[in-house]
């Protein structure tokens, strides 16, 4: 029993710090939706930075621990939301991937760096690297006592303890009985309607960030004396806290708090009673990534993958169409310069740093196949890598010519390869990077400790081949043949994207559904990919091993392939040439920095890192981003160079404004009533296509506006440039006088302007109390809504979710009846509702009418809405029809309007 007990009380200690991390992950999540691969790092500078100012400058214990978990943790995560994270909300899943882990790579070695830095000016900094059984914030050395017979518990363990449970009962009390809280949780509902209702979406992200960078700081500090300063250790820490967050399914604050406990006492109890893994090397530590590997494939669900378009659609290809010298002559020239350079120009030292590149970058195309067509990310890449060269030596060891191993490495691992895709392949996204993550650790820690494969710590021998007078063992002539391989791989996979597989997987990569319902077997497509990738990983590790003549187990671990991504990604992963310049920039950047900057070796893993970084702004990469910044440059100077257009001159009666005869160009009808809201010469579109085609409405005080039209016609996307939603290519939006066309939605809701959306405006997950809280703050207010609509108060303790589709427009409406907005904004209120419901919602309406409310009402059922009308509106292929008052309706415009053939100027 005692020993039971302590090793369930030890695992509590890690157990809390996966709590902390795993909380942290979840907060920042979902409230951003990115999933940050850098939280250990910013724990690991945590716990670097209490190290050196407490034991090295001196620094008293529990100040310095305050300090940077109050201050400089949430200060480094408000910095990296600005500059980083809002930009990379509105990017693809790869990039989003790659750039924290861009992050993650930058952080440590930006710490690092700094610590030598300081040690050079002469700071009383102490060695920061691999340092264990470091002091903790308590006592140094710790207190222990024993309270029960066999089980000690120390003044370390205690303080874990005590501060993870304050730490769990602040955020509780904090998301639970707090106005920001109920905003966090109102943002990770609905981004969208959270700024509809005047809430900055960006502000609450940036507190997250905040909160999640200061839980990683507390784990941080308390780390210290349990993990030392091993920034791969605390990367390990992190992603075993990720378990935690999958178990909470990345939303739940406290069921990842629960799994990250659990997590901690599993570890510890396989530790002491699973005996019958004795004889399985580090089958102990792998029992976290056991479990992240196992509650992703069961716990994750699929989300709905029809009828959406690719997240990162690719860039334009500018050379599409030109000739064949146009798109390659470049690249000929430059592989022939490179070739003719190792036998004219480059020394010994630098032939052997560009076959080393070149080398590289044979397996940085294997994330061209898997990521660039693939769109699927994988962090297994360097597992593929180490298990082919390890069986390629061990083959080489027992006779085997190079050729023959190398073929059976590329065999193996591409075998590798199709054993981890078959279960991560109904995952998408961050779930299966993390899920390939978990498998290469597996890898690292079980499977190439198999004696047999690895050798010892000596590895194996992969000497360079030699074919009749060509000697390879010469980095002159490895290099000019990795050049022709180079070629000759670039040209294979172009064939192989303009090919039927290749359009097969660019199919499955933007729309899975409807690739499937064309043929195409996503299961077989997606397993294809990975089998080639990780052969071509294999292929390129074997070569790469045999520059260095020798393979270990540990020569290219998970964290290794971190790097490489972070690397091949910020060059551009969609084309194979670009992966060739990814491993030419990875092998040549450290050399030229030790040579011409720093003798440091952490600045080039910081501009790495940093390289990651920059998919915030070039998501496909420097390699991509030239050509399309030409072409931006050359487009400008055209436009520059080209007259303008004449305007074009309006006709009598051009000008439909909705507010009965306002005159174009003012603010005001008849008698000076000024618009509440009013949109002139409004055009709008997404991506460059044009739906609103200078639209002029106004709509007044007091005034129910009824736009009609077909599906398609533009309706919704003038109800969001209206809401501030979509801001308009051309025109102006003003709002009761005032130009308000740059507004965001947040600002242009704070002006009174509020979107009812298609659907409802409700947060599901909240409950009926908390969404009324939201928008009425004062308590009377919301007894007010309750003595009106008894059947919202009977269930205020519900989530809106759970409420019928009457009940949840009801609660939609019912705060701005007791604080009427200047303009509501109603696309299709009536859009799934019983007729009955319809006929309450078209009575709330007219009484926002009633005071004063200015009503901009989109409805596809015309009879209800003109019942409603003051003034109505035709909007016939993105432009108003005709607009006028309800009594100048007549039928044969209503059925014109309908069809999409309504009045032309």
């Amino acid at each position: 029993m005692g020993d039971l007990l302590g090793f369930v009380l030890s695992g509590l200690v890690s157990g809390a710090l996966y709590a902390l991390l795993a909380t942290g992950l979840v907060l920042s999540y979902s409230a951003s939706g990115v999933f940050n691969f850098a939280h250990g790092s910013t724990a690991y500078l945590c716990a670097l930075a209490y190290y050196e100012l407490h034991s090295g400058f001196g620094w008293p214990a529990v100040p310095t621990a305050l300090l940077l978990v109050c201050v400089v943790a949430p200060g480094l995560g408000g910095v990296l939301d600005r500059l980083m994270f809002r930009k990379l909300a509105g990017v693809g899943q790869t990039a989003q991937i790659v750039a924290t882990i861009g992050l993650l790579v930058a952080l440590p070695a930006a710490g690092r760096w700094t610590v030598e830095l300081l040690e050079r000016a002469g700071a009383p900094v102490l060695p920061a690297e691999n340092q264990f059984g470091l002091p903790g914030v308590g006592p140094s050395p710790a207190v222990s006592w024993q309270p029960i017979d066999g089980v000690g518990v120390d003044s370390d363990q205690l303080i874990t303890w005590i501060t993870t449970a304050v730490a769990a009962a602040g955020l509780w009390a904090l998301m639970r009985h707090t106005r920001l809280g109920l905003r966090l949780r109102a943002a990770v509902d609905d981004r969208t309607l959270t700024e509809l209702r005047g809430i900055s979406a960006d502000r609450l992200s940036s507190m997250a960030w905040m909160l999640s960078s200061g839980l990683a700081g507390l784990a941080g500090v308390l780390a210290t004396s349990l993990l030392g300063l091993s920034a791969h250790d605390y990367t390990l820490f992190l992603f075993v806290s990720a378990t935690a967050a999958v178990l909470g399914r990345f939303v739940s604050v406290p069921l990842a708090f629960a799994g990250g406990l659990g997590l901690g006492v599993l570890q510890n109890l396989v530790a002491g009673y699973a005996s019958f893994t004795d004889d399985i090397t580090g089958f102990r530590t792998a029992v976290p990534f056991l479990v992240l590997f196992a509650g992703l494939v069961v716990l994750v669900r699929r989300q709905r993958a029809a009828g959406t378009a690719a997240a990162d659609p690719p860039p334009v290809d500018y050379l599409a169409g030109k000739g064949w010298g146009r798109r390659w002559g470049g690249w000929v020239v430059a592989g022939a310069l490179l070739g003719t350079a190792f036998y004219t120009v480059t020394t010994p030292f630098w032939s052997g740093i560009l076959a080393q590149g070149l080398a590289i970058g044979l397996v940085f195309m294997s994330f061209t196949v898997v990521t660039g067509l693939g769109a699927m990310v994988s962090l297994a890449q360097a597992t593929f890598v180490t298990g082919s060269a390890l069986v390629a030596g061990l083959l080489m060891s027992h006779g085997w010519p190079f050729v023959a191993a190398a073929a059976a490495g590329t065999a193996a691992a591409a075998l590798l390869g199709a054993v981890v895709a078959l279960p991560a392949l109904r995952l998408g996204g961050r779930s299966l990077a993390l899920a390939t993550l978990a498998l290469a650790f597996l890898a690292d820690q079980v499977l190439f400790q198999l004696g047999l494969l690895r050798n010892g710590d000596t590895g194996w021998e992969i000497p360079r081949p030699v074919a009749g007078p060509v000697d390879l063992a010469d980095d002159r002539a490895m290099g000019l043949a990795l050049v022709l391989l180079s070629a000759v791989l670039v040209a294979l996979l172009t064939r192989l994207r303009g090919s039927r597989w290749g359009r097969a997987m660019l199919a499955v990569r933007s729309a899975p559904e409807a690739a499937a319902a064309s043929g195409v077997s996503v299961v077989r497509t997606k397993l294809l990919l990975f089998t080639v990738s990780a052969g071509l990983a294999g292929l390129g590790g074997v070569l790469y091993a045999s520059y260095n003549t020798r393979i270990t187990a540990t020569d290219f671990t998970a964290m290794t392939g971190l790097v490489w991504l972070a690397v091949v990604v910020a060059a551009g992963v969609r084309r194979p040439q670009f992966a060739v310049v990814a491993g030419l920039v990875f092998a040549v950047v450290p050399h030229l920095m030790t040579t011409y900057v720093t003798e440091s070796a952490h600045l080039p893993v910081i501009l790495f890192g940093l390289a990651g970084l920059a998919l915030a702004n070039d998501p496909d990469g420097y390699c991509a981003a030239l050509p399309s910044r030409r072409a931006a440059r050359r487009a400008a100077t055209r436009a520059g160079d080209r007259p303008s257009a004449p305007a074009r001159p309006r006709t009598a009666g051009a000008y439909a404004t909705g507010a009965g005869n306002t005159a174009p160009g003012t603010d005001a009808g008849p008698g000076g009533t000024p618009s509440a809201l009013r949109l002139s010469g409004v055009r709008a579109g997404y991506g460059g296509a044009s739906v609103l085609h200078g639209v002029d409405l106004a709509v007044r005080p007091g005034e129910v506006l009824v736009l009609l039209g077909p599906n398609g016609a533009g309706k919704s996307t003038l109800c969001r440039v209206a809401a501030g939603l979509l801001r308009p290519a051309d025109g102006v939006v003003r709002v009761r006088g005032e130009d308000a066309t740059r507004d965001t939605a947040v600002a242009r809701a704070r002006r009174g302007v509020r979107l009812a959306p298609e659907g409802r405006g409700v947060f599901p997950g909240l409950s009926i109390e908390e969404n009324l809280a939201l928008q009425l703050t004062e308590a009377e207010d919301r007894d007010a809504v309750y003595a009106r609509f008894p059947a919202l108060a009977a269930r205020r303790t519900v989530v809106a979710g759970s409420l019928s589709g009457g009940e949840q427009q009801l609660l939609a409406l019912a705060p701005l009846l007791q604080r009427p907005p200047a303009v509501l904004v109603a696309d299709e209120p009536s859009l799934g509702l019983a007729p009955r419901v319809v006929d309450e919602v078209f009575r709330l309406l007219t009484e926002l009418r009633d005071h004063g409310t200015a009503l901009l009402l989109v409805e596809e059922k015309a009879a209800d809405a003109l019942g409603a009308a003051d003034t109505v509106a035709y909007l016939a292929q993105g432009e108003i029809a005709w607009s006028g008052p309800r009594s100048e309706v007549d039928r044969d415009r209503l059925a014109e309007a309908y069809l999409g053939t309504g009045v032309r100027r």
